[in-house]
């Protein structure tokens, strides 16, 4: 809590960039105030005072904005995902708000709705490329790629070095891997550095005293738990060696109780794992290649009967968040990433959220769910549970060969459309594609149209109801309905949120479409204005 001589010392500090004041005296903008914690953030954090006025000599205004803290602090933690308090402080008669505004963290700058604000002068303007870039370097070099002092070639596990041969030699076999000595594979990979031992090679290949005496955090602890109740877990184990041979043994002990979840299609059941050997395994290995291990923690992941969580220290790489992750490539430990890549464990140098992402909607299953991550931990839960079958069958019906050629994007967008949401605006170059491929059809015209999935989904589950109910009743139909309202409502006349509830599945836009073409007809004359207009009928 703020004391009295620290508020006096506070409204005499200059305003620039580690403070900010604002008299907002009838109330303030929770955007505004969103903007300016990542702005102040991503200048090295101060307060933001409401309730005083920004030229000195400051006077106290009082402020009547945001009247319960509590709910502005919740607000501001789940729009930009960081904690911030704000301090409700009482000075001469007058309430004043002081919202303590963090700095950011070396190597991340803050951003709001994808935008990563700092201020010019008084002004609120979005960061430069030059200015974001540089943060992000601060991050430093890549640890993987440091040489450990206390390891030797005498610390890698042979049977994970051969395993690293085998693994590179299928994925490229023009280069004659088989052939190249050990000290050669090494440095090849860039696991030895003039000769010396990177913590690249001891994370993948190290033994498990050699891990336990230079890197001890390099482990992967394996939970069980049948239920959510407090206690030890029913199985629990410790993978503290080279990662490149554990992957295998951590799929297996997941697998053990990966039950299959049975669903019918006229005289075909279908078997579908709960979970997805392919995407689990992406998930780990992201957690391998971009957690932080300067940071004491280990990796943790927690299989319950329905769902799977990996927790990695860290926070995810600067300028990756939960909604660009499909966008952005930044291995924070790009040695690792490319030697699993020359394996052929990953898809694209340790960036394989793509990956998790189609499988997760081949299956009709929930995406995965960054809820719980924060700076200082990634935390990834895989759903397993089956959400809709009928749209599986139909992911079957377009074809298998057809679906193969689906990039990411392509699944993402028929997921959007499958739950009636709005296709994101870097997506929308995949809806013609679909379109033409007969998955999409698009109901209405201009601004005003939306898709739904195609009337061949809906008659192929049999279910032709459903469909005509999303289409929509045809547009001559529409105009009779509003007419009828609107000739219900007499001289009265009926003002436009009636018309928007007699047709509430169409837009504003819609509505309004079909109204003046009813008034170009000559049906319906708008008497009045603004607030106060209404409808009527002609005689």
């Amino acid at each position: 809590m703020t004391t009295a001589k620290e508020f006096r010392a506070l409204i005499e500090r200059p305003e620039g960039a580690n403070a900010e004041f604002k008299s907002a005296s009838g109330g303030f903008s929770f955007d505004e105030l969103a903007k300016y914690c990542v702005a102040l953030a991503n200048e090295g954090g101060g307060p933001i005072v409401l309730g005083v006025s920004d030229r000195r000599p400051r006077r106290l205004t009082g402020t009547r904005a945001f009247p319960e803290p509590g709910r502005a602090e919740r607000g501001l933690f789940e729009r930009l995902g960081h904690r911030i308090a704000v301090e409700e402080y009482e000075h001469e008669a007058h309430r004043v708000l002081i919202v303590h505004v963090p700095g950011r963290l070396r190597g991340a700058a803050w951003q709001d709705r994808g935008t990563f604000w700092m201020r010019s002068g008084d002004a609120l303007v979005a960061m430069s490329d030059e200015r974001l870039h540089r943060i992000h370097d601060e991050a430093g070099p890549d640890f993987s790629a440091e040489i450990c002092s206390r390891a030797t070639l005498a610390d890698l596990d042979p049977a994970a070095i051969d395993l690293l041969r085998r693994l590179w030699q299928r994925r490229a076999p023009e280069q004659d891997i088989a052939a190249r000595s050990t000290e050669r594979l090494l440095a090849d990979a860039e696991l030895l550095d003039g000769g010396s031992v990177t913590y690249a090679a001891l994370i993948l290949l190290g033994t498990h005293q050699a891990l336990g005496r230079c890197l001890g955090q390099a482990e992967v602890v394996f939970e069980y738990r049948s239920n959510e109740i407090p206690g030890p877990a029913a199985d629990r184990r410790e993978f503290r060696r080279g990662f490149l041979p554990v992957l295998d043994e951590i799929w297996q002990a997941i697998n053990l109780r990966n039950d299959k979840q049975h669903f019918q299609h006229g005289l075909y059941v279908w078997e579908i794992p709960t979970f997805n050997e392919r995407a689990v395994r992406e998930a780990v290995l992201n957690a391998v290649s971009h957690r932080n291990y300067r940071d004491a923690g280990s990796v943790f992941l927690r299989q319950y009967p329905r769902r799977i969580e990996i927790v990695s220290p860290g926070g995810l790489p600067a300028g990756v968040t939960p909604d660009n992750i499909l966008l952005q490539q930044k291995p924070r430990n790009r040695r690792i990433a490319e030697v699993l890549g020359k394996c052929g464990l990953v898809e694209r140098a340790g960036q394989g959220f793509d990956l998790i992402y189609r499988e997760c909607i081949r299956q009709s299953k929930p995406l995965p769910d960054f809820t719980h991550t924060s700076e200082n931990s990634v935390w990834v839960t895989l759903h397993g549970e089956i959400q809709d079958p009928e749209f599986l069958r139909f992911l079957e019906e377009i074809g298998q060969e057809r679906t193969a050629t689906f990039d990411t994007d392509d699944f993402v967008t028929i997921d959007l459309v499958h739950r009636d949401q709005a296709v994101l605006p870097h997506l929308r170059p995949r809806v013609q594609h679909l379109l033409d491929l007969g998955v999409f059809e698009r109901v209405g015209r201009g601004r005003g149209s939306r898709l739904l999935l195609s009337q061949r989904f809906y008659r192929f589950l049999g279910k032709r109801g459903v469909y005509t109910r999303k289409l929509g009743l045809d547009r001559e139909t529409n105009k009779a309905l509003l007419l009828k309202h609107i000739r219900r409502c007499g001289s009265e006349g009926a003002a436009y949120a009636e018309l928007a509830q007699v047709l509430p599945d169409l837009s504003r836009r819609q509505v309004q479409g079909l109204v003046q073409e009813l008034r170009v007809e000559g049906l319906v004359v708008l008497h009045g204005a603004r607030k106060g207009a209404r409808w009527v009928a002609t005689p």
